[in-house]
């Protein structure tokens, strides 16, 4: 007898017997039917800007070497300070970003004068230091925010620069005794300042012979002639008549230039063989892993370029590029100071969050920022240079994060990107996948390697506007 199940059998009064399914089922459906499929996705791709953007420079020999003029004047690092309950303390090495004390090696001498600092805490609106008073004392900005304020044209107060976390000023009193302060310091925020005095750096350099030879040798490459960069200067003369004699001149270079090595972002992609071969049709499943693989890889080549330590560009910014916000939120005269401070600035490179924060500020002013086109898309733009998004620059404590600006190009002495093409087994420019063998477990290897840098050519190539409040104001 067959066992097959009728096909149009009814309940009693010709109506469908209750709960019973009266139509197949999409389970059932997709065993006879090709489903239509996306390629894999992938949600952590980004547009990628920064590596869009950046000229590519050929580094042949794996090493970019910098040449630059000889400078005489040292750039101000920042002083480094930890927190242990309430009591602040200065690391000492960090120490050697104070100009005078560049390159000095005793660490002892250098944890004893980190020992002679004092800490004072200050209130929002405390005068730190008042013009026209003598420097004898050095102050390290531990924490928090103080504003330099001058005296305008016509008698108004003006706020000259501002500075935060790990900034110095005051070390003139370690080189000379009769300077006076040309501004008014005042606290924009509370904080803690580390304060040496110059009797008691003093007490030290008279016991110690190394300090003083270092002091000597600092102002005697202070005292020699040199431009407002610091840059050794080039004798010329202009606008004599006659047989003037003219100066000779030559232009002297750094004898230790910055070189910088590819580094590379590498992992090691496994496929199973029963997968690469059974089961790459519609799509080849070697390749799709490859693709998303180079993708991720891709993601942290543009974040070390921006936050990588030997060569990332917020920690190798210059510090006399970098400027503190005047009020929190990124406004557009911050946005002005900063583009500013270099020629031919290419482009704003900022966190989405960030981009967001300076919209809500042109919009409490009336203003609009502008469009321009790149590559066939509208990106916001300041005074018609481009502001990119790129979520790879970090957000600091949940609500202050970095704009860049950057000046681009070897030609232009900007920021270049730095990669080697024509290498063995290269997939894409300066990225190779390498057949590595099969295991005994049957899984195929491939080495995937992307090989990079960045470097910077001139200082002010780079600048940062620091601690940008992204957070929404109630008010």
């Amino acid at each position: 007898m067959s066992t097959e199940t009728n096909v149009g059998i009814s309940a009693p009064g010709g109506l469908p017997q209750s709960g019973q399914q009266q139509s197949l089922g999409t389970a059932g459906a997709r065993n006879l039917a090709t489903t239509t499929k996306s390629a894999p996705q992938m949600q952590g791709i980004s547009p990628r800007w920064l590596l869009r953007m950046l000229p590519w420079v050929e580094v042949s020999g794996g090493t970019y070497r910098v040449n630059r003029r000889l400078r005489y004047s040292v750039g101000r690092g920042r002083v480094s300070c930890v927190k242990t309950g309430p009591e602040v303390r200065i690391v000492p090495p960090t120490l050697r970003e104070v100009p005078v004390l560049r390159g000095f090696e005793d660490d002892a001498v250098l944890e004893q004068l980190a020992g002679r600092f004092v800490q004072r805490d200050f209130a929002v609106g405390d005068v730190l230091v008042d013009s026209g008073a003598p420097i004898d004392e050095v102050f390290i900005v531990a924490h928090g925010k103080v504003d330099r304020i001058g005296t305008g044209k016509y008698g108004e107060e003006t706020v000259v620069g501002s500075l935060a976390d790990g900034d110095h000023l005051g070390d003139e009193a370690l080189q000379q005794e009769d300077g006076t302060w040309p501004y008014t310091v005042k606290a924009a925020t509370a904080g803690t300042v580390m304060v040496l005095e110059r009797s008691a750096f003093q007490e030290l350099a008279d016991r110690s012979e190394a300090l003083q030879l270092q002091i000597m040798e600092y102002l005697a490459g202070f005292q020699q002639a040199q431009n407002k960069h610091g840059e050794a200067a080039i004798g010329l003369s202009a606008g004599h008549h006659g047989e003037f004699e003219l100066p000779g001149a030559f232009v002297d270079y750094e004898l230790r230039p910055r070189e910088y090595e590819l580094s590379v972002a590498q992992t090691v992609l496994k496929v199973h063989s029963r997968v690469a071969d059974l089961y790459n049709q519609p799509m080849n499943q070697t390749e799709h892993q490859l693709r998303l693989t180079i993708e991720a890889l891709r993601e942290r080549q543009e974040f070390e370029l921006i936050n990588n330590p030997e060569f990332g560009l917020l920690g190798n910014a210059a510090y006399d590029q970098r400027i503190q916000t005047h009020s929190g939120p990124p406004t557009p005269d911050d946005m002005d100071e900063l583009l500013s401070r270099r020629r031919s600035t290419k482009m704003f490179l900022a966190h989405p969050k960030a981009i967001a924060a300076f919209g809500r500020e042109c919009n409490s002013r009336g203003l609009y920022p502008g469009t321009v086109e790149v590559q066939g898309r509208h990106v916001s733009a300041w005074r018609g240079v481009p502001i990119f998004p790129c979520n790879k620059i970090p957000i600091v404590g949940g609500h202050t994060s970095s704009i860049l600006a950057l000046r681009v190009g070897e030609d232009n002495q900007g920021v270049i990107g730095l990669h080697q093409t024509g290498i063995p087994d290269e997939y894409q420019p300066g990225l190779s996948v390498r057949f590595m063998g099969i295991s005994e477990k049957a899984i195929i290897s491939y080495l995937v390697s992307a090989y990079y840098s960045a470097a910077i050519l001139v200082p002010d190539a780079v600048g940062v506007l620091e601690s940008v409040d992204i957070a929404h104001r109630t008010s």
